[in-house]
């Protein structure tokens, strides 16, 4: 059976072809994390890819040990926006997902996204303040900061997002020739993705996403110097010539597909 139709028996077209799937995952001492992770991957996912951030942990074992036919991959620079991008490099699917390994992303989302990007989406992105969002893992000057960037990209460059950095998100592979990802080492990269796909004319989505607080361990992430790097970046993106996008070809996407396999979606580029 198609591994699409498994998910919404009748959503598929007769004699459409399922894009294959891949899904990243950038980690850095997570192996407490990852068995609450890798083991709720849909099994219809035709790749996972973890990208190990030198961990001195056991990481890797315990990856290996869930999902013995995942990628194993490195990256050359320090940061999750290095890390990601060796996961983009490394992937070969049709689709691309992208993942934390903490626990604070649920996998069972994941059909919401595909399911977007199925019924014509070229990008889609997880929102935890839109109807049917939340999150348990952001204190209130997080959500303020969050809130400014958003009223600050949508002012300049359009969009209707209500989430802006958050990095659960999907899109067909295609997409990433449309972006310019090379000075975005760290978690400003979840920022530029999102902004560049409104410049570059893509068709973004916004599905609903709950975050839930990272399972063990402590978060890389800092507040101010992090927040600092994502207003650079879209200052440095909302600059005359800043694009460098390696060509602007079509986005390559199935036929249409019943629009019950996609959720709740927004399209925010309208």
């Amino acid at each position: 059976m198609n591994k699409i139709s498994e998910l919404t028996p009748g959503a598929v077209p007769v004699g459409f072809s399922s894009p294959s799937i891949s899904v990243v995952v950038p980690a850095k001492n997570e192996a407490k994390n990852l068995p609450h992770v890798l083991s709720k991957f849909p099994s219809w996912i035709d790749e996972v890819i973890l990208v190990d951030g030198n961990s001195t942990d056991d990481t890797v074992a315990v990856a290996r040990s869930i999902l013995p036919n995942i990628k194993v991959v490195g990256q050359s620079r320090k940061g999750k926006g290095a890390a990601l991008r060796s996961g983009f490099e490394a992937s070969k699917g049709d689709i691309i997902v992208m993942i934390d390994a903490d626990g604070s992303m649920d996998p069972g989302e994941i059909p919401a996204y595909i399911g977007a990007l199925l019924t014509g989406a070229d990008f889609v992105k997880g929102s935890r303040f839109m109807q049917g969002g939340g999150t348990d893992d952001m204190e209130w000057y997080r959500r303020l900061g969050n809130w400014g960037f958003v009223k600050l990209v949508t002012w300049r460059f359009g969009g209707n997002y209500s989430d802006l950095c958050y990095g659960y998100s999907a899109f067909w592979r295609d997409a990433l020739t449309r972006l310019y990802l090379e000075k975005d080492d760290g978690f400003e990269i979840e920022t530029s993705m999102n902004v560049q796909a409104l410049q570059a004319g893509l068709t973004v989505h916004e599905v609903p996403s709950q975050e839930a607080p990272r399972i063990h361990g402590v978060s890389n992430l800092r507040t101010i110097p992090d927040g600092y790097r994502v207003l650079m970046t879209i200052l440095r993106l909302g600059t005359v010539g800043s694009g460098k996008r390696r060509h602007d070809g079509e986005i390559s996407k199935p036929g249409a597909v019943d629009s019950r396999f996609a959720g709740d979606i927004r399209d925010i580029t309208n």
